[in-house]
């Protein structure tokens, strides 16, 4: 398959007056073009920072380990993204070949600003085209993503949209420049559960007709379930299992990939009580030694845990899990 996206080694510490923090550890993954990548976990495993590593987006302190490589084939060049310092040259992957939509909108729209002025803004700036054109571009593009009446809607503001119609407006533009590689940070959080439904399906449609690539971020593995081919689960920075969303879905291996299905509500017996996850996840400050899940983990194996990082292991050509528990070849 045509690889779109390879990550290797990406380690970032963030310099703050406490002393650096560790915010990503040893990531490695790849993706593929028209693939649906999920990246899941709890608030504060990392997700986002991975996220935006890919666009180059993160704060000034941010500190990347000197292995770390970032590597977009884009349709004209195969471009290292972390090389990227001058704003011309990071064009590429900052609203060019890649987008990225956020699970608030209102955030990511000037409220003073109609979006139309908004939309046509970025589509100059990434193209060589006049604002005529870049108008129309919008329309169709607010159109395509199932806006009633974009012509219209294209002068509104965004405080005069619903949540449902603002994501919409949002994937609009982060789509108007036609990216390789759409980012979806919790883009459904915020939405009621039909509105939810409707977006998955559209951006379902999208990987279709523009053969782009997405990578999901999202808490929710029922979210994952529906939209993505592959999942990655992270957690305190690290991915500690990665498969197809069948795989991991239908048969978990890690102890906390486990932790989270479990603790979904069940609608075949909703009697039974819920299951939380035991403890909270550690401060970036305080990560503990060898396996980061060990401070939660249930199914410790001795002081093994606590004292060594586990290694990755296989089963099969897509699926792998970084857990002490099968380190001798079993499959528990």
């Amino acid at each position: 398959m045509d690889k779109l996206l390879e990550v290797k080694n990406l380690t970032l510490k963030f310099k703050t007056d406490e002393g650096l923090i560790t915010a990503v550890e040893d990531v490695n993954f790849s993706l593929n073009r028209g693939e649906v990548m999920g990246l899941v976990g709890e608030s504060g495993s990392g997700k986002s920072v991975t996220a935006k590593s890919l666009m180059n987006l993160n704060a000034a302190n941010a500190i990347y380990n000197p292995e770390s490589t970032i590597t977009f084939n884009s349709t004209k060049q195969e471009v290292d993204v972390l090389s990227l310092k001058r704003p011309a040259d990071l064009k590429v992957v900052r609203g060019g070949s890649v987008s990225m939509i956020f699970q608030e909108p209102m955030a990511s729209f000037a409220p003073s600003i109609n979006i139309g002025k908004q939309m046509i803004e970025q589509l100059q700036l990434h193209n060589d085209i006049s604002k005529k054109r870049a108008r129309e571009i919008s329309i169709e593009m607010l159109d395509r993503v199932g806006i009633s009446d974009p012509s219209q809607r294209i002068n509104q503001y965004a405080f005069e949209l619903s949540g449902g119609m603002r994501q919409r407006a949002m994937i609009a533009m982060a789509l108007s420049t036609k990216p390789s590689l759409l980012i979806a940070d919790e883009p459904t959080t915020a939405l009621d559960v039909t509105i939810q439904a409707q977006v998955l399906d559209l951006m379902k449609d999208l990987v279709k007709d523009f053969n782009m690539s997405i990578i999901f971020i999202t808490h929710d593995l029922g979210v994952v379930a529906q939209t993505a081919d592959r999942v990655s689960v992270m957690y305190l920075g690290r991915i500690i299992e990665e498969g197809s969303v069948r795989e991991v879905i239908n048969s978990p291996k890690h102890p906390y990939t486990k932790g989270m299905i479990a603790a979904l509500p069940r609608l075949d017996n909703l009697g039974s009580p819920l299951r939380p996850i035991p403890g909270d996840i550690p401060s970036p400050l305080e990560r503990p030694p060898g396996c980061v899940f060990n401070t939660r983990c249930e199914e410790l194996v001795g002081d093994k845990c606590s004292l060594n990082t586990p290694s990755f292991t296989n089963f099969g050509e897509t699926r792998r899990v970084a857990c002490h528990l099968y380190e001798d070849g079993s499959d528990n």
